[in-house]
């Protein structure tokens, strides 16, 4: 199986811990979150990864090579300029097979990724997104009113529940690439709307994993603490580096 990592990005919001380090390598325990996920996917059968990269790029290839290490072949789509979540897939679209994974590279997460990949293949839908269910109190007594602002209902620090993006993405490959613009900036949410305009199914894939992305200081501060309580969480096997032929 193939996967696409989308480690572009600057990753502003944990500035200026990243104007030295690109994200991807943000140190999670004892290794980079991005290697984290690479051997996450080489036990869950993927065995090719293309790293769609951007902002300190070099640092990233010059730590993960060619993968071998890793049991994988990874290979690279270097952006000249920032491309979105999505913009640069056009550049190697024809190298992936029918379907295939997309991910951002800054995710803690114990998902199955295998699971998701055979429900995609299964479903027969042009894309599937795994969702994450987040709940969050709001901090305040909520108002609800009528047309004439007149009060309905007052609700003292309701919780408020959302099924959200985690950031991982499986498609079918000849019924997305007609739509893909470039290799120029774009996003992962307009080209699945897009999808959806012209009639396409896009599914969604709920499930009860952990899920953390660290792209802020306080959540990363918080994978930092998770990570080193549970390691075998996230990892319960580590691969043997595996040659890869050609």
């Amino acid at each position: 199986m193939k996967a696409v990592i989308m480690a572009g990005g600057k990753g502003t919001r944990l500035f200026p811990f990243t104007a030295l380090m690109p994200k991807p390598l943000a140190p999670i325990g004892d290794m980079p979150v991005l290697e984290l996920v690479l051997r996450q996917l080489r036990v869950h059968g993927f065995d090719e990864v293309i790293l769609s990269v951007n902002h300190l790029h070099h640092l990233i290839q010059s730590y993960f090579g060619d993968g071998e290490r890793y049991g994988l072949k990874i290979s690279y789509w270097i952006e000249d300029e920032p491309l979105g979540t999505c913009g640069s897939l056009s550049g190697f679209i024809n190298t992936l097979p029918e379907n295939f994974l997309l991910m951002n590279g800054d995710v803690l997460t114990d998902f199955d990724y295998s699971a998701f990949a055979q429900h995609h293949r299964s479903a027969e839908v042009s894309a599937t997104i795994a969702a994450h269910r987040r709940t969050h109190k709001v901090e305040f007594g909520v108002l609800e009113t009528n047309a004439q602002d007149e009060l309905s209902a007052y609700v003292e620090k309701p919780e408020v529940s959302h099924l959200i993006s985690m950031g991982i993405y499986m498609f079918t490959r000849d019924r997305i690439a007609p739509h893909l613009r470039g290799p120029s900036h774009q996003d992962i949410p307009s080209l699945l709307t897009y999808l959806m305009a012209v009639g396409q199914v896009v599914a969604t894939y709920p499930n009860e994993s952990f899920w953390l992305d660290i792209g802020n200081p306080t959540d990363f501060a918080r994978a930092q603490e998770i990570m080193t309580n549970t390691p075998d969480r996230f990892l319960r096997e580590r691969p043997c580096p595996i040659r890869v032929k050609g």
